[in-house]
């Protein structure tokens, strides 16, 4: 029975409860209220704060720099308001050296996801006006944190990287966090895509991450990777050198290898590495993107009638050839700058993304020596990795001679390409344009090494060696043996001993060389091709 009165009460099985007072409600309710606010207002604070990563000052300094912020480098790279963060009221936990009364939201990085070309990325970018963007225990997590994820949905991961490296007054943590971010480099690789982007220093045990990535890439004047700074280098070894000499764009990208391309400035590189996204595919278990081709892929492209010269030694420019049997002329070159004698790079055909290499007759007649191996080997097997056909054009005299490439072993590092052609399990088509002589004919995707279609020019030659080198040796020790140059290249000097051993499926002419190409790597989309079981290969590294 219910009874309403000035205080109410509830007469439940004989006993009395009364109700509490409206006053004491409110009171309640508008405590309750005010703490609401107050969170709310400490959640605006903070999330404030951490938009302003270092503060003004920093944030002008890097500025001052030529650099962007870590914000600003985000949403220049990821499509408008598609950012999606994570772990923003992060704070790092140290106590040592008094870094409890220095904390910041989100501490040294920003970490999440948004999309690119409408496509998920996940990304972090090093926040250099917090702690020079030093790695702590909580940055390293953030990085995982992301990292896990896009393994667990199949998208990619690039790092803009802008940090002095370890955290010094964390110590051993810091490096266990390092440990951590390697590991998963090493558990990624060949699953999803990861892209590095260095923009401001990278030293020490900060530097081994993106080197276990698929692509490095640096701005000029601004980036640095280095294992040790140029003072300890003066120190040990009493050489006095600048951190561009030691570690910048032009040094990683022109002398070492260790970086593939660089940019100008923060803008070009971010805007340059939207484009690259899209020649690239979410994850292993994906086909290479397809974007739509308005160039028709069923005409004769007639310039290529023009490109090889009449004199066999006579040199040209391979990219002539890529420009124009890839759609639009457009074409990603990987690693521009260093070992110059071979090409490698992205393009579409008939808009599916395709990695092309092609030797450069233009430099040192594109000979195989052991930087362009290690270049072209790294490639292709990235390529196979992640679903992209290959393309290879060949113009090739062989492996560099010389005391001081066999010294430096290449023999191991000539294998390395070798290996990579011959595991590689995507579809492989190969145009041979002028010469393939040597065990070099045999490493450039031959028929032999799985080929799926082999193409001759006209103006291809497939031998042991040239002719002036053969007939020096077979008519050792004859005088005038050079009358017999022409018996031997009108044996070997064309395409014809290989075609007619089914080592080369057709001689074309080269204005067909587009439309043949598209045509066969329509056909081979359902390729189907598995290497023998096994945990891993032994690669020659």
């Amino acid at each position: 029975m219910l009874v309403r009165s000035l205080n109410p009460r509830f007469f439940v099985g004989g006993r009395s409860l009364k109700i509490a007072s409206s006053s004491l409600s409110c009171d309640s309710v508008r405590c309750s209220s005010s703490h609401t606010l107050k969170v709310s207002e400490q959640i605006r604070e903070k999330r404030k704060n951490a938009l302003l990563g270092g503060g003004i000052d920093r944030i002008n300094t890097q500025h001052k720099k030529g650099k962007l912020t870590a914000r600003e480098r985000i949403h220049l790279f990821c499509d408008n308001d598609s950012f999606v963060e994570y772990d923003m009221f992060v704070e790092h936990t140290c106590t040592d050296f008094g870094m409890e009364k220095q904390t910041f939201p989100g501490d040294s990085v920003i970490t999440g996801h948004g999309l690119v070309n409408g496509r998920p990325v996940y990304l972090f970018s090093q926040d250099f006006t917090v702690f020079g963007g030093s790695l702590s225990t909580v940055h390293a997590k953030k990085i995982c944190k992301i990292m896990d994820q896009a393994m667990l949905v199949g998208a990619p991961v690039v790092g803009l990287n802008d940090s002095g490296g370890a955290r010094i007054q964390e110590g051993v943590d810091s490096l266990a966090g390092y440990a951590d971010i390697f590991q998963r480099n090493v558990l990624a690789s060949g699953v999803i895509p990861q892209i590095s982007v260095i923009m401001g220093p990278c030293a020490g045990g900060a530097v081994y991450s993106p080197a276990m990535t698929d692509f490095t890439f640096m701005v000029e004047d601004t980036s640095y990777l280095f294992i040790t700074g140029p003072d300890v280098v003066k120190s040990v070894t009493n050489v006095d050198v600048t951190q561009e000499e030691l570690g910048g764009a032009n040094t990683h990208t022109s002398i070492s290898g260790v970086a593939h391309k660089s940019f100008a400035n923060d803008v070009e590189a971010l805007l340059q590495l939207r484009d690259f996204m899209g020649f690239l595919p979410q994850s292993n278990s994906q086909a290479a993107p397809i974007r739509a081709c308005d160039e028709r892929c069923d005409l004769d492209v007639r310039i290529l009638e023009t490109i090889i010269p009449s004199e066999t030694t006579a040199a040209y420019d391979m990219l002539d050839i890529i420009i124009n049997i890839v759609d639009e002329r457009e074409f990603f070159e990987i690693m521009p700058k260093y070992a110059k004698n071979i090409i490698v790079g992205f393009g579409r055909m008939n808009g599916r993304s395709v990695g092309i290499v092609g030797n450069q007759p233009k430099v040192a007649a594109g000979v195989l020596d052991i930087n362009a191996s290690i270049k072209a080997a790294r490639f292709v097997r990235f390529c196979d990795a992640f679903n992209i056909p290959i393309i290879t054009l060949v113009d090739v005299p062989g492996f560099l001679p010389g005391v001081n490439q066999e010294h430096s072993g290449i023999i191991r590092h000539g294998a390395k390409l070798l290996y990579a052609y011959a595991e590689a399990t995507v579809p492989k088509l190969t145009v041979i344009t002028r010469k393939g002589y040597g065990g070099a004919y045999d490493v450039m995707a031959s028929k032999h090494l799985r080929g799926d279609v082999n193409y001759a020019w006209p103006t291809a030659e497939v031998a042991v060696m040239g002719a002036k080198g053969a007939v020096a040796i077979l008519y050792r020790g004859k005088s005038d043996v050079q009358k017999y140059e022409a018996e031997y290249i009108e044996k070997f000097g064309n395409p014809f001993p290989a075609a007619q051993r089914g080592f080369i499926d057709d001689i074309i002419e080269p204005r067909t060389t587009r439309w043949r190409l598209c045509r066969d790597l329509n056909l081979l989309e359902t390729k189907n091709l598995r290497n023998p079981p096994k945990k891993h290969g032994n690669i020659p590294l």
